[in-house]
Parts: structure tokens; sequence; C-alpha cells
């Protein structure tokens, strides 16, 4: 079985990283989500369904509140990323679907245009993936990426997931069908330098 801990413990001693803090989300992330996905639209609608979804603030209040019920009830673990130097909302980094009886979650991950391209998603995925193999007790992740999310599929690399195949016409995403390149990481499997 999976191993949830209270998200009181996190949010009082958020993992840490050399540039970043991860600590549950929380509804009082609220209005830093919203900005981050309203002001980064172009760049996460092209692979994320959802986003066509967040029309208003009241969608984060929404999406915080649901985090919160997702982890309470053990479905899934999001972490609000945060720049150490500042305290500044970078992003969201979740550990998805979990499946208690199989020890499996799914990767998951977005962040605002100003902290892309500066290798904080490989930073913050790999403390996520860390979190679920090391304190969840996890024993496969999975995770996928559009086959032409270049930058999603290079952060998938650098954290030595292994392929596994295509997942064909996967999602609808902003009128055309997405195939994804799925990809898992065993607690057993070495990790890259």
């Amino acid at each position: 079985m999976l191993v949830i801990p209270p998200r009181s413990d996190l949010r009082s001693q958020p993992i840490e990283t050399p540039r970043l803090l991860l600590a549950p989300v929380d509804p009082a992330d609220s209005p830093e989500v919203w900005l981050a996905v309203n002001g980064s639209r172009p760049m996460l609608s092209k692979w994320l369904p959802w986003v066509q979804y967040y029309t208003e603030p009241a969608s984060s209040v929404r999406f915080t509140e649901a985090c919160v019920a997702d982890w309470d009830q053990g479905r899934a673990v999001r972490f609000a990323i945060r720049e150490r130097a500042g305290r500044t909302f970078a992003g969201v980094v979740g550990l998805e679907s979990c499946v208690h009886m199989h020890r499996s979650c799914e990767l998951g991950y977005w962040l605002r245009k100003e902290s892309m391209r500066r290798g904080l998603m490989t930073e913050a995925a790999r403390a996520a993936v860390e979190f679920a193999f090391r304190y969840m007790g996890a024993h496969r992740v999975r995770v996928a990426a559009a086959t032409d999310n270049h930058a999603s599929l290079r952060v998938i690399g650098r954290l030595g997931f292994r392929f596994e195949g295509i997942a064909r016409q996967a999602e609808w995403c902003e009128d055309r069908w997405l195939d994804h390149a799925v990809f898992a990481l065993l607690a057993t499997d070495p990790r890259p330098t």
C-alpha cells in the first residue's frame, strides 16, 4: 500500500531542493495559481486540455480545493513549486492516479512561462519522484508526454524514465489528437547521477 503523509506535515516542512520548495497545494495558493495559468495560457493550452476550462479565478479555487480532497483521500499528491529566493510560485508537480494496491502513481507537472527553460521542472519532478519512492513506498511511477512536446520529453529523459510505448491519440487538446509517449520508472531502476 502507498503511504500518504498528512498535508500538514509537508506544509510546515516543505520538500527542499537547491532552488525550490515543494509544499502541498492549498486554497491559499489559489490567486497565484490563477495568475500563473492565465498568464501562461498560450504555452500551457498547447499541451494541457484542462487549460481551456480554466476560465476565471474561481477555477483556481475549485482546483486547490480538489487538491486538498484528493490528498486527504489518497487519490493524488500535488505540490506547489516555489522558488526559494522570493518564494515565487512557479507551477505544480503532482503524483496523480494513486493506486494503493499496486503502489503506483503518475507524474504530472506544469510551469508558468517565467519559470520555463531554467531546469526548474527537472529539479521539482526529481524531488517528487524521490518522494514517491522514498516516503510513499511507490514501486512504479508512470509519466506520459505528447510525442512533439520536446521540453517535457527532455525532463522525462533527464529523470531516467524508461520508454514503454506510444499511446495513439491519447488526448484531445486544442482541436487535435495528441499521441503520448509513455514512460515508467521503478523503485529498483537505477537513477541518473
